[in-house]
């Protein structure tokens, strides 16, 4: 249960929370945008805006940037408009990581786990009115699993060493069967997926346009009228001013009620306001133009004193679920002859030495203190704190504490030499240097960035840092795959699978060693480690394992290696922290859902 922050043991709180589940969601672009600064402030007066609809029960908070896209299965950006307007046949519980019943009131699994038959709820409608039916489901992932439409949330369905797609069948209009060729612990989380709407969207996959690409990439884009996009979650979109604000409505169809028989959700509006700083969000929320906001650590101490008078509290879900990290680029592929990363830099950055060595030379416990204000630890796994397959240090988990003398002691023994300046050069004389790029207008990431800088300048190496625009990042990550290192993160769960194409070896997330995107020129000579070929294969291995206790022996095995190998250099595990108004009542927070994942229970005085 979420609690007002206190400093001392809450990662020994953490220790003992209850066991929780749930699919993670991974994505550069949710990466990216749920932190990133790109656009200057509107010139919109929020209090006017309040003003002018100060009849509507409604709930306001901001987003750093405008949404990318209304299509669900399209999205790669966190946060997204489709928590509030789509669902899939399952959800998470956020208190108990439970999976539990959405558009399906139940389901059943075979004794052998590979037949999973899920019953829709009676009476179920789209926004528009339209009945909702188990064809809606069966289309959904038949576009899911369509080759010709790029999703990041096809990776997790993968089964087995082949990565076959289960085959999802309609029973009847309410109940839709799922044949898996073997057993697959994650399917049931998998479940979640938003499904969307046959009637609307069929003839956007089976026409295409001129070069051959289904319409449905094009569909559902932000240009599209709010009243076009056909959901079933608790809002509609009912207006979009683009730098501006996403005002959302209550769904008159949506299926929920309260034990009254009471329509849900209670709020009637929610408006998302676009600033383009957590420096202005955080100057809104405190002259009263939002109703929560995300704590950042610089304005943790100045909250904390103005709860009582600013009528808001400040809640704290533990240890937040993503991730905060420094990574190398490994990829020694070529395209079109020329070599993605120089050759000289890629032998360095491939030898685990030299990582191990660039890891204990960064300082975390001055992140913690100086840029965190002590609102995190040290982090030590890609697998998130509360996760139940979280393996701890104790348990073989390698860390890197702060040890300049350790790390010149591994470049030394790796070939390294330091000359009369002190300078860090390779057996062949080159100095060690190198660009290190994040997105520009995150506060944290670029003071992470700057802090590595300065660390690393103590063993020698020389760091060129460089934030860069948002667009220039993505390409960067997603397209050339031309960069060194860099300072990014990740989202989380308590569901490893979700990180499946992460570290799969042909993941769309692998991005340490990147392949080739679809319709993108080829690489050559394209290779993976020993190390990396053993994680995705344990990946594989984990979601064919049913046996909860066996489960948690391969993820350990992957954290091991990921500390030993160090692919990501982990940094810091901050708090999920947020302060939200006392006028919003039943708000149950946790790091897993945050202030809202029960929105359809909150009311507004």
């Amino acid at each position: 249960m979420a609690q007002k922050h206190t400093r001392p043991g809450w990662l020994q709180r953490v220790r003992h929370w209850p066991q929780r589940g749930d699919r993670w969601r991974w994505s550069w672009l949710a990466v990216l945008m749920a932190v990133m600064v790109i656009l200057p402030t509107t010139g919109c007066n929020l209090d006017q805006f309040a003003r002018a609809e100060a009849d509507v029960p409604r709930l306001v908070s901001s987003v750093l940037s405008d949404p990318k896209t209304f299509n669900p299965i399209l999205s790669q950006e966190s946060p997204n408009i489709f928590s509030f307007t789509f669902e899939g046949l399952t959800t998470t519980d956020a208190i108990t990581g439970d999976t539990v019943p959405a558009l399906a009131e139940s389901w059943e699994m075979s004794e052998d786990g590979q037949t999973l038959v899920f019953t829709l709820r009676e009476g179920l409608r789209w926004s528009d009115g339209e009945p909702l039916t188990a064809a809606d489901v069966v289309f959904t992932y038949d576009v899911l699993f369509n080759p010709d439409i790029p999703t990041n949330s096809r990776d997790g369905f993968r089964i087995g060493t082949q990565g076959l797609l289960p085959s999802v069948t309609q029973l009847d209009d309410r109940r839709v069967q799922f044949s898996l060729p073997e057993p697959f612990a994650p399917m049931l989380r998998n479940t979640a997926l938003d499904i969307i709407p046959e009637h609307i969207l069929r003839s956007a996959v089976e026409t295409t346009d001129a070069q051959g690409n289904p319409l449905f990439l094009s569909t559902w884009g932000t240009d599209t009228p709010p009243t076009q996009i056909i959901g079933n979650g608790p809002y509609r979109l009912a207006r979009y001013v683009p730098g501006e604000r996403v005002i959302f409505e209550r769904n008159p169809y949506y299926w929920r009620q309260d034990d009254q028989g009471n329509p849900q959700p209670y709020v009637e509006q929610v408006v998302w306001q676009v600033i383009g700083s957590t420096d202005n969000a955080f100057l809104q929320f405190r002259s009263g133009g939002l109703d929560l906001v995300a704590v950042q650590p610089d304005f943790f101490s100045l909250l904390k004193r103005e709860e009582d008078r600013g009528d808001f509290s400040i809640f704290e879900g533990g240890p937040s679920l993503g991730t905060n990290f420094f990574a190398f680029n490994l990829n020694q592929a070529s395209r079109n002859g020329r070599p993605l990363v120089d050759p000289v830099r890629s032998r360095w950055f491939n030898s685990v030495a030299f990582r191990q060595a660039v890891s204990y030379g960064i300082d975390r416990d001055t992140m913690v203190n100086n840029i965190f204000q002590g609102l995190g630890e040290p982090q030590t796994s890609p697998i998130s704190v509360p996760s139940p397959y979280y393996a701890p240090p104790e348990m073989g988990v390698r860390t890197y504490d702060y040890d300049p003398e350790k790390a010149r002691e591994l470049l030394l023994a790796d070939g390294f030499e330091y000359n009369a300046a002190g300078q860090l050069v390779d057996d062949a004389g080159n100095r060690v240097r190198f660009t290190l790029i994040t997105n520009s207008g995150n506060k944290i990431r670029e003071s992470i960035g700057a802090q590595i800088r300065n660390d690393l300048e103590k063993i020698g190496i020389q760091v060129d840092f460089q934030p860069l625009a948002f667009n220039a990042l993505v390409d960067r990550l997603t397209d050339s795959l031309e960069w060194e290192a860099l300072v990014l993160g990740l989202t989380g769960g308590v569901e490893p699978n979700g990180g499946a194409n992460v570290w799969l070896l042909d993941g769309a997330l692998h991005a340490f060693n990147q392949q080739a995107a679809p319709g993108s020129d080829p690489l050559e000579g394209w290779q993976a480690a020993d190390w990396e070929t053993r994680i995705a294969d344990l990946y594989i291995q984990a979601a064919q394992e049913v046996d909860e206790e066996r489960r948690f022996e391969l993820y350990k095995e992957t954290q091991q290696l990921t500390q030993e190998y160090l692919p990501f250099i982990y940094l810091i595990n901050n708090l999920s922290l947020t302060a939200v108004r006392n006028r919003v009542d039943g708000v149950k927070y946790t790091a897993l859902g945050g202030a809202l994942w029960n929105i359809y229970e909150l009311t507004v005085d």
